[in-house]
C-alpha cells in the first residue's frame, strides 16, 4: 500500500485554467482518508501554494510540503523545516553574468527580499504573477557573497533560453542542480536539493521506505522524484524526458491524469 503520494502542481495537479478539478480533489480527498499523505512538490514558493494547501485541506501537523524544487521542506502546520539547502549570492552574481553573456534574462529568490530581478522582464511577471508575489529590481553586483539565496533561474523566450542552455559552462553543472521547471524556466539550485531529495527528506521523517512513494510531475524539475518514488507517474502532457523517467503515464493535467492514477494505483 502506497503511503506517500507527492504531486508536481503546474502541468499536473492544476490544469490549464491552473485549476484542481472536483474529480482529481476528490480523489485525494478519498487518498488522505485512507491515511495517504499528499504532499505538493513544487518549483514554487510557499507563498504560491497556500491558497491550494488550504484548498485541499492540507494544513495540519501531520502535512508536509516540499517547495522551491526542494531546496525547503517543511511541516505545514507547525513551520518547521526538515530540510534546507541554498545558494549564495556570489551564485546568483555568476549565474546573472553568464545570462548577460548569453543574452537571456534571469531573477532570483532572495530568502529575506524575496523575487529580485537586475531588470524586469515577461517571464519575471509571469513569475510574479503565478504566485501573488511581488518584484524588487535591484543590480545584483551589490548582492553579498553570503546573502541567502534560495534558487536562481535564467528565463526567455522557449528558443533563446534553448540556445542559451546549450552554452552553459560544464562548471555550473557541478556547482548547481539545474533543473528546466518549464520551455522558459531554467533553475539552478543547491546541488543537494531537487525534489527527489526533498521527497526523501520527508519519507525518512516518517520512516516510510520509497517503495511506498508515488510522484506525479511533468517536467525537467520533476526528474529526481519519479526516479525516486516506488512509482513514477508522468502525466499524458509531460516533456519527453519526465516519460522516459517514469514508471507508468498517466492523463494529462486537461483530463483528470492525476485523479486517473490516484484511482488506478493507490485508492483500495
Amino acid at each position: 500500500m502506497y503511503k506517500i503520494i507527492a504531486l508536481d502542481m503546474d502541468g499536473t495537479l492544476l490544469n490549464s485554467q491552473k485549476q484542481i478539478t472536483p474529480r482529481t480533489k476528490e480523489a485525494i480527498t478519498k487518498a488522505r482518508q485512507q491515511g495517504i499523505r499528499v504532499v505538493l512538490a513544487t518549483g514554487r514558493p510557499i507563498e504560491g501554494i497556500r491558497d491550494h494547501l488550504a484548498e485541499l485541506n492540507i494544513q495540519s501537523n501531520d502535512d508536509y510540503v516540499l517547495f522551491y524544487n526542494g531546496s525547503i521542506v517543511q511541516n505545514v502546520g507547525t513551520g518547521e523545516v526538515i530540510h534546507q539547502d541554498i545558494i549564495t549570492g556570489k551564485d546568483a552574481k555568476d549565474i546573472y553574468h553568464i545570462a548577460q553573456k548569453l543574452g537571456v534574462n534571469t531573477h532570483a529568490f532572495s530568502q529575506p527580499l524575496g523575487l529580485i530581478t537586475p531588470q524586469n522582464s515577461r517571464y519575471t511577471e509571469v513569475e510574479a504573477t503565478i504566485n501573488g508575489i511581488g518584484i524588487t529590481e535591484m543590480d545584483f553586483d551589490t548582492l553579498e557573497d553570503d546573502h541567502p539565496i534560495i534558487k536562481s533561474m535564467i528565463i526567455d523566450e522557449p528558443e533563446k533560453l534553448s540556445a542559451a542552455i546549450k552554452q552553459l559552462p560544464a562548471e555550473f553543472y557541478e556547482r548547481f542542480t539545474i533543473v528546466q521547471s518549464s520551455p522558459f524556466f531554467l533553475e539552478f539550485l543547491n546541488p543537494n536539493s531537487n525534489k527527489g531529495v526533498g521527497l526523501k527528506a520527508i519519507a525518512d521523517h516518517l520512516n516510510i521506505p520509497a517503495s511506498e512513494v508515488i510522484s506525479m510531475g511533468d517536467a525537467g524539475n520533476d526528474l529526481h522524484m519519479l526516479h525516486y518514488a516506488g512509482l513514477g507517474v508522468a502525466m499524458g502532457n509531460a516533456m519527453e524526458e519526465a516519460k522516459a523517467a517514469a514508471d507508468v503515464i498517466t492523463l494529462s493535467n486537461d483530463e483528470d491524469g492525476v485523479a486517473v492514477a490516484i484511482e488506478k494505483y493507490a485508492l483500495v
